[in-house]
């Protein structure tokens, strides 16, 4: 069954599976090749809107470091960008997000402003507005249709919008009908100026969790290209339950690749290879699961100093044992002893060695069964600690 986060294609499988039959090592380095393609899949994202709209913090925010952290986006209240700045993400510098500068500045004229930022090297635009958007915003968004690009407006600093409101009204507050309010407006501004059918998302770059930004995720999901998928996704902070099992979901789709390494390992009739093999593997890939899950030592910090919940409580939560440390085989093999899975593997791989003929693809089956099942158990462990740290950390703050 097809899987959308799989971004091997089929004619890339066929061509795996033809490379497998001629030779075990050339199937295997072709996976690996492909892994290493999707790892270093570049995604270039453009930060743009006028000074003040608030590019800065959503930079800060997308990437998980609070505003004034080392490697932050500076912030505030006059124009503090005056070149193109790139700022790429602290877990996957594959993914970068690009500070640009205002719009119609001295420096960066609104009728040459694509041209001097250098828009092909991006791949859509995100145009921030703290307030309607203006004749500038649009002016560029038209340009960058025309080249060919997305563009994608946000609408910044609604958690201060929607507080205002509230003093205002107080007892008549209706949160939901402000929300539509503001969304509307902005959207009648937009078609005012010649913008057909506008896309606006609200977003607090304080709680990206709330509001509009799971809507600008879906939406981006949708339109990217399969291969700039994954790494958006996984450069995402963990703002929901969703965007959890959307990652779990990649990751998954990609397991079975991973089990066809193990097979091709078993091939090599050498004792304890296969069983030596497969565990480096499962530690290399596990560790590419708990930072994809932000449940790396770095991450949680970081999110301990956002979220205002102490390092020491997250870290609590977790029962894996596998977030916060350093993923080993050692250590892998340490979690999965006492539930015999190793043990199991390796003994029953060790001894289809001895059956002539039949033995070796007897062994090349149990391997890839084996590291199967052991990536998805893990797999299953670290999404739930995930998930266990964001309702510590996140899914309290809800309410506004």
């Amino acid at each position: 069954m097809d899987n959308q986060y799989d971004v091997i294609t089929g004619d890339e499988l066929k061509e795996i599976q033809e490379a497998m039959k001629k030779s075990p090592a050339e199937g295997v380095a072709l996976i690996n090749a492909y892994f290493d393609k999707q790892k270093n899949t570049p995604l270039n994202i453009a930060i743009t809107g006028e000074s003040g709209s608030g590019k800065s913090s959503f930079i800060n925010a997308f990437r998980g470091i609070e505003d004034g952290d080392e490697g932050a986006a500076p912030t505030g209240v006059v124009e503090t960008t005056k070149e193109v700045k790139a700022y790429p993400h602290p877990s996957h510098p594959n993914v970068t997000l690009w500070d640009l500068p205002g719009v119609g500045t001295t420096n960066f004229p609104a009728a040459e402003y694509l041209e001097l930022v250098g828009f092909e090297k991006f791949d859509f635009f995100i145009i921030i507005s703290a307030s309607r958007f203006k004749e500038n915003d649009v002016k560029l968004a038209l340009e960058i249709n025309k080249m060919g690009k997305k563009f994608y407006f946000l609408r910044s600093k609604i958690d201060s919008d929607v507080y205002n409101e509230e003093r205002k009204q107080k007892r008549n507050f209706d949160r939901e009908k402000t929300l539509q309010d503001i969304r509307e407006d902005c959207m009648k501004g937009l078609r005012d100026q010649g913008i057909e059918a506008p896309q606006v998302f609200l977003v607090s770059s304080f709680d990206l969790h709330l509001f509009d930004f799971h809507l600008l995720q879906e939406t981006l999901e949708r339109e990217l290209p399969q291969h700039k998928r994954n790494a958006f996704l996984y450069a995402m902070p963990n703002i929901s339950m969703e965007i959890i099992k959307k990652k779990k979901d990649a990751y998954q789709a990609q397991i079975k690749y991973h089990a066809a390494v193990s097979s091709a390992v078993a091939a090599v009739p050498i004792p304890g290879l296969s069983t030596a093999v497969d565990l480096a593997l499962v530690a290399g890939v596990v560790g590419q699961y708990v930072v994809g899950f932000g449940l790396d030592e770095k991450s949680l910090k970081r999110l301990a100093a956002s979220s205002g919940v102490p390092y020491s409580d997250l870290v609590s939560v977790m029962t894996s044992q596998l977030g916060a440390t350093k993923i080993t085989p050692d250590l892998i093999k340490k979690l999965l002893t006492p539930l015999g899975m190793v043990a199991a593997s390796m003994a029953a791989e060790e001894v289809s060695r001895f059956f002539l003929l039949i033995g070796i693809p007897i062994a090349m089956c149990l391997s890839g069964y084996a590291t199967y099942k052991i990536l998805n158990f893990l797999l299953d462990l670290i999404a739930a600690d995930a998930q266990k740290v964001f309702e510590k950390a996140v899914k309290k703050n809800t309410e506004v």
